[in-house]
């Protein structure tokens, strides 16, 4: 159904540029939500996954060579001095 009357036709007019212009607001605040979030995550200086999973990996190593040096040594003291009671090997630490 199709009206003549020009007050209907001004506020469909008017709702129909509201509607854009609050498009045209969501849009431009979107971006700037974006672009300060980016710019927060980027001034906060995160490690990247496979940094963190590399470092892990060494510090697991490391810690599996230290607890075999660790076992080692204690049977070389043993070899050493017999008479000497065996060193207590220390529980492995978690990090």
């Amino acid at each position: 159904m199709q009206t003549d009357n020009p007050l209907l036709d001004g506020l469909a007019r008017l709702f129909t540029d509201a509607a854009g212009a609050a498009q045209s607001v969501r849009t431009e605040i979107d971006t700037f939500m974006r672009q300060r979030l980016e710019r927060l995550v980027a001034d906060m200086d995160f490690v990247p996954r496979e940094e963190f999973d590399a470092v892990k990996a060494m510090a697991s190593k490391a810690r599996s060579e230290n607890e075999w040096l660790e076992a080692r040594i204690a049977v070389l003291e043993a070899q050493a001095n017999p008479a000497a009671p065996p060193r207590a090997a220390k529980a492995p630490s978690k990090l």
